[in-house]
């Protein structure tokens, strides 16, 4: 008798393995939220800005602005950009507002990222290395679209955390913007000094569309030509330029 459990046991555990699902490419659907209240209220303490301005503007913006992102992957490569530009998005802080002309392609076989980014009636062409961060992966569990997410946390500019979840049951070592190097794909990101959030809503199994970019009349630069350029003209800005370059960065 002990040996029959022992045997159906056996077969439970290997039916159960059998079912988990390991997916290597499809479409991710992302949504982008931005608390632009709490971002300008944010900058308003810390400039000494006076509060009667930023109650003004928030009787023309809405308190928050979100806009959806897909991801098509394979076992190599990410293609992530905007789903469509919403023309009713009013986005109090400019340089936020997506163009449905960005893109960011993340080749994780040769590790180089290409970048298409409109930046203050700039349009660069970026050829770069992938990124590398530096994560530290907790035990703390969230679900997202259906998926077990693992918390993980890096910086970026040095001092502005990131919060993400990943999943290991998507086996794509990538993530929205320009993140990756988790164990998984990464489905959601938090980054509370930029008051934003990014979400992944669904996950459709389809055959990935991942396009060769040409650059066209940009000029093909390097990664961190985007953070020269931004630095030197926002340099006065103080806390507002600081968190343009910032978002820039991701």
């Amino acid at each position: 008798m002990k040996y029959i459990y022992i045997l159906i046991l056996t077969c439970a555990t290997i039916s159960s393995n059998a079912q988990t699902t390991f997916i290597t490419s499809g479409r991710i659907t992302y949504e982008r939220k931005f608390a632009q209240y709490t971002l300008m209220e944010s900058i308003q303490s810390e400039e000494g800005m006076d509060a009667a301005w930023t109650e003004e503007l928030k009787k023309f913006f809405p308190k928050m602005v979100a806009d959806n992102f897909v991801m098509d992957f394979n076992e190599n490569q990410t293609h992530y950009r905007i789903l469509k530009e919403n023309p009713d998005n009013k986005y109090m802080v400019f340089g936020f507002k997506p163009e449905e002309s960005d893109l960011i392609i993340q080749n994780l076989a040769d590790e180089s990222i290409l970048m298409k980014k409109s930046l203050f009636e700039n349009e660069y062409f970026v050829k770069d290395s992938l990124p590398k961060f530096e994560w530290k992966i907790t035990n703390e569990l969230r679900d997202i679209a259906g998926f077990e997410c693992k918390k993980a946390i890096t910086k970026i500019c040095d001092s502005v955390v990131v919060v993400a979840f990943y999943t290991d049951q998507i086996m794509v070592k990538g993530g929205p913007e320009s993140f990756n190097g988790l164990p998984g794909m990464i489905l959601g990101l938090a980054i509370p000094r930029l008051s934003e959030t990014i979400y992944a809503t669904k996950l459709e199994l389809v055959a990935p569309e991942i396009p060769v970019p040409n650059p066209g009349k940009s000029k093909v630069v390097k990664r961190n030509q985007i953070m020269i350029d931004m630095k030197k003209g926002l340099d006065n800005w103080g806390k507002f330029g600081k968190v343009l370059v910032w978002s820039a960065s991701l």
